[in-house]
């Protein structure tokens, strides 16, 4: 990355950022309009691709220091392959994520690109504001956090996607795109970070600079794929299984969804779970999903309103 001198634009490094769309106009407008509001002095390339419906081509701007341009995903259907079309459609050394229904603050990209000249890392991420009905709450991760061990052991939500800028060398190469066998997209973000994580360290702005929009995608109505997902994670990621404190986290994930689905596999992946961690809470809250003591989606919002997950 060329040094960056405040006041010369020409020696700030151009951003590509991707959002990834579905038949949401009124939100990936707002998106778009928080990412043309970037306080950054450079150029700031928006690349929207549409998922999975016909490309709208009234987004598209033509101009000097944000463009937009519009295409559709030709790769695989899902987050995964939206969000790839997008990067191996731009050339910008560095490159961003936004999803459609979250905001960038001003200052996102200037805090960003400074902290990865100052830190020569080759990813950078910032706090979130978790916006969930009529709460907001913040979440900013610190540096600690952010190491490979954390972060199997802890899926730390505040390393959002939509806060992520990489170096494209660095994404095209060590750390590599996103995963698109993942089963229905679910948790590429974190499969990602993950990567990241063990290609190298992160330049982290700790502040919160993204609104994340929280209950859009509905995943209360997805129990099976999140099922799927967290095989898929387990199977690929040897790490999970050298931590029993992470394996305990997923394989309480994967019983919370199975008790939220009645599935007749949810008493199995329960005491599953409590053999690897007798703590683990999401056991036990899957068991009171189990025996219908409360509803999933009860927990989910309590959890959501917390600015969390399950």
């Amino acid at each position: 990355m060329s040094p960056l001198h405040p006041g010369h634009e020409s020696t700030l490094p151009d951003v590509d950022v991707v959002v990834a769309t579905r038949n949401r106009p009124d939100l990936l407008a707002r998106a778009l309009a928080a990412i043309a509001a970037q306080d950054y002095a450079g150029v700031v390339r928006t690349w929207v691709v549409f998922d999975q419906c016909p490309v709208d081509p009234s987004v598209t701007r033509d101009d000097v220091r944000r463009p937009v341009t519009a295409l559709d995903n030709p790769r695989a259907p899902g987050l995964a392959g939206a969000r790839n079309s997008g990067v191996l459609a731009g050339s910008a050394p560095l490159v961003g994520f936004c999803d459609d229904d979250d905001e960038w603050l001003p200052t996102k990209i200037t805090a960003q690109v400074h902290e990865l000249e100052r830190t020569g890392a080759p990813t950078s991420v910032t706090g979130i504001v978790v916006v969930y009905r009529d709460s907001q709450t913040s979440r900013v991760a610190t540096r600690d956090e952010l190491t490979l061990a954390n972060l199997v052991r802890h899926r730390v939500m505040a390393a959002h996607p939509s806060t992520v800028v990489v170096r494209r060398e660095a994404l095209l190469g060590g750390i590599g795109l996103v995963d698109e066998e993942i089963p229905g997209s679910h948790g590429e973000d974190y499969d990602w970070i993950i990567r990241a994580a063990r290609h190298g360290s992160f330049a982290v702005v700790e502040q919160p600079l993204v609104r994340v929009q929280w209950g859009q995608s509905m995943f209360s109505q997805r129990w099976p794929t999140i099922v799927a997902a967290t095989d898929y994670w387990l199977a690929k990621h040897p790490e999970f299984h050298a931590d029993s404190q992470a394996l305990g986290r997923l394989q309480g994930q994967r019983a919370f969804a199975l008790a939220a689905m009645r599935s007749p596999g949810a008493r199995s992946a329960i005491m599953q779970t409590m053999r690897t961690r007798p703590r683990e809470l999401r056991a036990w809250l899957a068991a009171a999903v189990a025996l219908r003591v409360v509803s999933a989606e009860r927990l989910m919002d309590l959890a959501h309103r917390n600015g969390r997950g399950i």
